[in-house]
């Protein structure tokens, strides 16, 4: 029996570690895809690149084992049907449960290390893909100056070139526009030709001019408002502009650490307490001033004397009426709006709190569905498995996802919402698990075929 679990251990596990890094991999490129216009043209060095892949990807770990589970455990078993060694097993007396008793002991044992991930490891990453993420949103564009096209990003300056060659860097037809004086355009430079270079580690843009004129007001107290002005001619001028807005500045962590999705259990339970008490107490103090809020009075006490002076007419008492049903209206809304607010950041730190045990015994789950369908289908590869996988994980996910709007828009509770996948799947794998115990021909498509050439030919033979 030692051998046979040490040769499914050795079936399982490439298999799990290959198609995990797959699932990373399919992951990453659907967040790139969310994210690619954010960070096109940022002119990013290869170390904040590989940063952002590394912190994005380690992100994405807990959802990737569970794919990578359900699709190693249907090829492994899948491979076994395949081959008849699952049939072998089961006619020298082991059963299918025992047979899979050595991968349900590692699958346990890899949700709990997912939990662990999850709780402990993921929102570091959180936090420093977080950030580093903003931080790239809020980085200017590189230095991109197209043609016929005034460029505006270098704060105090639009430059446009009618012409510019990639090859030797050299721009053709330059107009550059001053506008760091209060006066605004005050100074133009034009040169037929110029050279554009970036230095000291790409902090200076460095533009050599040549043959050219530059145009200069220049202000005084004139009142006529007619101002001398300057022009100047060269035939090689240099300007440097300072790129330290384009550089990618890091933020402080420890303004985005409070969030949410970048806390432990520990911290998400304190955090949830001390929002439920301030709820708690923003409806008690809403509901101790209601009475006080909503009465129509309409008498008012006179500055000069006790005595009270009374609203004479009717029209004074309905207008009174109606802003003061108005102003109790929009009472009412505001705090309606707050608490809703309120409910809603409490329902987003439980999304968080629930998920790390949701997707963890997703785990368990979708090994318990994958060696079932294996041990049914009877086909190994990368054939039918990868499809069938990718059927339920995306049936899986898009339940996950649904539950999880759900919760957000306050129309579902948080624990049904972040364990609707786990409580559709679990019955069926359970279902799956009792139909592989008995050799069921669920999905032997060739069964069903020949029940229906019977049931075809039965209704033949009943018509002659």
């Amino acid at each position: 029996m030692k051998k046979l679990h040490k040769f499914l251990i050795k079936s399982f596990i490439p298999t799990f570690i290959a198609t995990f890094f797959i699932a990373i991999f399919v992951l990453f490129m659907q967040f790139l895809w969310k994210w690619v216009d954010e960070l096109v043209g940022k002119g990013l060095e290869i170390d904040i690149i590989l940063k952002f892949v590394y912190y994005a990807a380690a992100r994405l770990v807990p959802l990737a084992l569970p794919i990578a589970i359900l699709i190693a455990s249907i090829m492994t078993f899948g491979n076994l049907g395949e081959k008849n060694e699952l049939a072998a097993l089961k006619s020298s007396g082991v059963s299918l449960r025992r047979i899979m008793m050595p991968l349900l002991l590692i699958s346990i044992l890899i949700s709990v290390l997912s939990f662990s991930y999850s709780n402990y490891i993921l929102p570091v990453a959180n936090l420093k893909s977080g950030t580093l993420l903003y931080d790239i949103q809020k980085q200017k564009p590189s230095i991109n100056i197209r043609e016929g096209e005034f460029y505006n990003d270098i704060d105090g300056y639009s430059i446009k070139v009618d012409r510019k060659d990639l090859e030797t860097n050299k721009l053709f037809g330059i107009l550059i526009y001053d506008h760091n004086s209060k006066q605004s355009n005050d100074k133009v430079i034009s040169a037929e030709s110029g050279e554009m270079n970036f230095t000291n580690n790409g902090k200076y843009l460095e533009l050599k001019l040549f043959n050219g004129s530059s145009y200069v007001e220049v202000y005084n107290n004139n009142r006529n408002r007619t101002f001398p002005h300057q022009r100047i001619k060269f035939t090689e001028n240099i300007i440097r502009f300072d790129l330290k807005k384009f550089g990618l500045k890091q933020s402080d962590e420890s303004i985005y650490k409070n969030h949410y999705s970048m806390m432990s259990i520990n911290q998400l339970n304190f955090s949830i307490d001390s929002l439920k008490t301030k709820y708690t107490d923003r409806k008690i103090h809403f509901s101790n001033n209601y009475i006080e809020k909503f009465n129509y009075k309409t008498t008012k006490k006179s500055d000069t004397s006790t005595n009270q002076n009374y609203l004479k007419s009717e029209l004074e008492i309905i207008d009174f009426a109606i802003n003061k049903v108005r102003s109790n209206k929009a009472i009412q809304k505001s705090n309606a709006d707050d608490l809703k607010y309120r409910h809603t950041i409490i329902n987003r730190h439980n999304i968080e709190w629930h998920r790390k045990f949701s997707l963890a015994f997703a785990c368990l789950v979708l090994f318990i569905i994958g060696s079932s369908l294996g041990a049914i289908i009877k086909k190994g590869g990368y054939g039918i498995p990868i499809l069938i996988s990718m059927l339920l994980f995306v049936l899986y996910h898009v339940v996950n996802m649904m539950g999880e709007k759900q919760v957000k828009e306050l129309t579902m509770d948080p624990f049904t919402g972040m364990w609707l996948s786990n409580l559709i799947f679990f019955p069926l794998s359970i279902f799956l698990l009792y139909k592989s115990t008995k050799d069921s021909n669920l999905l032997d498509f060739s069964y069903y075929k020949q029940a229906i050439y019977k049931f075809i030919y039965r209704r033949k033979l009943n018509k002659s």
